[in-house]
């Protein structure tokens, strides 16, 4: 290599971008007054692509890969700038890098409830979180849309934006979904995909793809929880009666097992078998009449118990609200088979007069 290659090599222009940070999604190349040398080499890495601007007009964009800046390679800026015969000097043009690749773990969430109608609840408030990723697909849209002419664009110059665009269009999404609350943890991958499929169109308009949006939790207000917690404890103890009767049978055998306590303990312990004692007659069911007294009013029949019927396989049994719930969730169609006692068959389920009204009110299903 002669003196004069030597020199010519070390003076060769190099246009590259080398990210070392995890949020930049678009990087202007620095040169003083936008000077490029003809035949200056460009190196565009994966996931990257270079933008070429001339005076606010988008030009050339270049993929992945080593490109020379020559009139050939520049089809469109030759063309903006009157290089009929080509050229042999330095030429202006902003370059812009711009990050294709995915941009994974953003996250997203409700800061105000969702206020719904729920038919088990009535109105309830909730609110919901989760993630998504997003990359850059159109990568002139996104320059001509969303940057402008900075030099140096960042997720979180954009981030803010798509957050409340997803939580719009997830609060819509959940009221038409017509989900009861209670089943709404089996549905997060059915409204993951509504969602995802439903900003899809929005988020194009920014040359931006949504390639994926997770749903990971929907949750009631604190006091509401509580309260639901207090009605799962009442069904898990069953009957209240034999309940006090079994901590009252407890406290007598830790009792005795401890003979020697004090005096103060034992009249405590008194007390509580005396109270414990007191609310056991209260709860228990009167099997008879005082005699003299009026007869017992009569006992409400209990509500119905449905056993469901479906492939060959009989479930339950399941109360009347239910029912319901599976036949808002999709679960029990019209002809799903259900017994209750006191039928001699099976029945479809739209034959039952107390489950009409909810297959009227029942939304159709959520469009793939």
């Amino acid at each position: 290599m002669t003196l004069w290659e030597k020199a010519a090599a070390e003076l060769l222009d190099i246009v590259e971008w080398t990210d070392e940070s995890s949020d930049t999604m678009v990087w202007r190349f620095p040169r003083f007054d936008n000077e490029i040398k003809y035949g200056a080499q460009l190196i565009v890495r994966q996931a990257q692509a270079a933008v070429f601007v001339d005076r606010g007009e988008i030009a050339d964009v270049f993929s992945s890969g080593q490109h020379s800046l020559t009139t050939k390679n520049l089809p469109v800026l030759s063309t903006l700038l009157g290089w009929k015969y080509g050229f042999h000097s330095p030429f202006k043009a902003e370059v812009y890098f711009v990050n294709t690749r995915n941009f994974t773990n953003l996250k997203w969430g409700t800061k105000n409830p969702v206020i719904l109608r729920d038919q088990e609840f009535g109105p309830v408030r909730l609110r919901s979180f989760g993630s998504y990723v997003v990359r850059v697909s159109d990568p002139v849209k996104f320059i001509h849309e969303i940057v402008g002419t900075g030099g140096h664009f960042t997720l979180d110059d954009i981030s803010e934006q798509l957050k409340n665009l997803i939580v719009s269009r997830f609060a819509d999404t959940l009221a038409e979904s017509g989900i009861p609350v209670l089943d709404l943890a089996a549905n997060y991958n059915e409204l993951s995909a509504f969602l995802t499929k439903s900003i899809a169109p929005e988020f194009l308009e920014y040359g931006l793809e949504v390639t994926k949006l997770l749903i990971e939790n929907i949750s009631l207000p604190l006091d509401v929880e509580e309260a639901l917690d207090k009605k799962s404890s009442m069904g898990i103890i069953g009957n209240l009666d034999n309940y006090v009767k079994f901590q009252a049978a407890q406290a007598m055998e830790s009792a005795a097992k401890n003979p020697g306590g004090d005096a103060s303990a034992g009249v405590g312990m008194g007390m509580g078998f005396a109270m414990a004692n007191q609310l056991g007659k209260i709860l228990v069911t009167p099997q008879e009449p005082a005699a003299g007294g009026p007869p017992p009013f009569p006992r409400e029949e209990t509500e119905s118990r449905y056993f469901v019927g479906e492939n060959g396989t009989k479930t339950g049994p399941f109360d009347k609200h239910s029912i319901i719930g599976q036949i808002s969730a999709g679960s029990i169609t019209r002809e799903t088979l259900l017994w209750k006692q006191g039928m001699t068959a099976w029945g479809k389920a739209d034959s039952f007069s107390e489950f009409k009204p909810s297959f009227q009110a029942t939304p159709p299903p959520l469009p793939e």
